[in-house]
């Protein structure tokens, strides 16, 4: 069986809504709830696990050992660090990282115990990729968005990194499908509560189209 992770409230709607899944079909679990597909003959068990590290780790550790799961694929938004890239843009990384790992003002941001190399050498290579950077908190300060730049991250979340470190630790394959639904708003020059706000309206309007085009174009190919 595959899994299919989903972080946050907004992005498990959108996947409900997206498949038509009536509340009968919707199964509780510690971590928030899931539901089962077949599509394309694979069995699929799509979960929220609730959003930052710790929910991500330990939901996704559960659906691996209740469900023996083969391959997760984390599927879901992110906020865009490389401005070459535009929103709703989708990317499948081909490095995870974990960026709060390190006393960053004596160690390197990024140390490579806390890297994950991820090969997509069998899918092809007519997709976005890159690194996504991950960490306990989003990226909503500019100076945050520009260490990130600084450090060549490509997009960034709150919980990929981790399930992609937790994957490589039960020697199982872990793909990484993200859409741009937003990028960090620059506050030096306005109300920090105002700007952040602004990125969040940007991000909750995106979020069911970065999830319709995740599942109408990316889904097939990574199962």
């Amino acid at each position: 069986m595959i899994g299919i992770s989903i972080a946050t409230k907004w992005e498990y709607e959108a996947t409900l809504e997206y498949f038509g899944i009536i509340d009968h079909e919707r199964i509780g679990y510690p971590y928030g709830e899931y539901f089962l597909r077949t599509i394309y003959n694979a069995e699929l068990v799509f979960y929220c696990t609730g959003v930052r590290k710790v929910n991500g780790v330990g939901g996704n550790q559960y659906m691996i050992s209740t469900f023996h799961l083969t391959k997760v694929i984390v599927a879901g938004t992110c906020a865009g660090i490389d401005d070459t890239f535009s929103i709703l843009d989708v990317f499948v990384p081909e490095k995870a990282v974990q960026y709060d790992c390190t006393v960053k003002e004596v160690e390197p941001l990024i140390k490579q115990s806390f890297i994950v190399d991820i090969n997509l050498s069998k899918y092809g290579n007519d997709f976005y990729t890159g690194t996504i950077g991950t960490a306990d908190k989003a990226v909503v300060m500019w100076k945050d968005y520009l260490e990130l730049k600084e450090n060549e991250i490509t997009i960034a979340d709150t919980e990929a990194g981790a399930i992609a470190y937790i994957c490589k630790k039960n020697d199982i394959e872990c793909i990484i499908i993200k859409g741009i639904s937003d990028f960090p708003t620059d506050e030096r020059n306005s109300d920090t509560l105002e700007s952040n706000m602004e990125q969040i309206n940007v991000y909750l309007e995106n979020t069911p189209k970065v999830m319709n085009k995740i599942f109408d174009e990316y889904l097939k190919r990574f199962i």
